[in-house]
């Protein structure tokens, strides 16, 4: 199947802390490869696994699952575990759901946790109607695209397919119940400006995250795919300091 331009996943091996990024819902490592190449040129250990079912068409994608997607980036983190001595996990929308549960599953092998606009709930009409759609309408409009920044373009799907969006609840929930099993410090940026998930995913994690250190940031300047937008900069430099701060720091699982 060919891919869509900028949907490679992307692997690099650097010193003994690694990192693996998840991208989001309907999109691409395209959204997260400046992100991946910062931390790269940085001496650090990254992963950006390709999600299945994304980067190709909508109607591959309508045939996986949450747990499908969690899966792949299990793997990924299993397998950096082995080769690096600290491992942090990184992602956006559901990227970040998707790195918190990492944490929350293998709470030994995670160092940290940085996330930007995080989904954990419902936030968006289409979402919300998914379950019931699915039946009737096989796609409906994409999400893709919520950038600020003129020029930008995020590569993943124009139609969002509704048989896979309606997996979602089930990681939201499972993600929600064990957010208190998170012991590694957790970075999370927020966009006010977001026009895809909403506050109350942020007010999710920072009311149930109880035993993590939590530090948010705001992003004025961003939308909802901030990683390729204004904030972009603050976001790949402060989640380098933070990998550096708690490496050093002793804090975490240590191999």
């Amino acid at each position: 199947m060919t891919l869509l331009p900028g949907a490679e996943p992307f692997s690099q091996d650097g010193g003994t802390t690694g990192v693996v990024l998840c991208h989001g819902f309907t999109g691409t490592p395209q959204s997260m490869r400046p992100w991946a190449d910062h931390l790269a040129a940085a001496g650090l250990t990254v992963d950006l696994p390709l999600l299945p079912g994304h980067g190709t068409t909508w109607q591959d994608m309508s045939t996986t699952t949450a747990g499908d997607w969690f899966s792949e980036v299990e793997s990924s983190l299993l397998k950096m575990d082995e080769q690096c001595d600290r491992v942090f996990v990184m992602g956006m929308s559901m990227g970040g759901c998707l790195a918190l549960r990492l944490a929350e599953v293998h709470a030994d092998k995670v160092s940290g946790v940085v996330v930007v606009n995080p989904s954990l709930a419902v936030e968006s009409r289409l979402l919300l109607l998914a379950p019931l759609l699915h039946w009737i309408a096989p796609s409906t409009e994409g999400l893709v695209g919520d950038i600020k920044k003129p020029g930008v373009r995020e590569v993943g799907y124009d139609r969002v397919p509704t048989a896979a969006a309606a997996t979602l609840p089930k990681l939201w929930r499972a993600t929600r119940r064990g957010l208190a099993a998170i012991t590694a410090p957790i970075l999370a940026y927020r966009s006010p400006q977001d026009h895809v998930i909403g506050p109350q995913s942020l007010r999710i994690l920072t009311s149930r995250a109880v035993n993590a250190a939590l530090t948010v940031h705001s992003l004025e300047n961003s939308y909802h795919v901030a990683t390729l937008d204004n904030d972009a900069a603050a976001i790949f430099d402060g989640s380098l300091a933070f990998v550096r701060e708690h490496s050093r720091s002793g804090e975490g699982p240590k191999r």
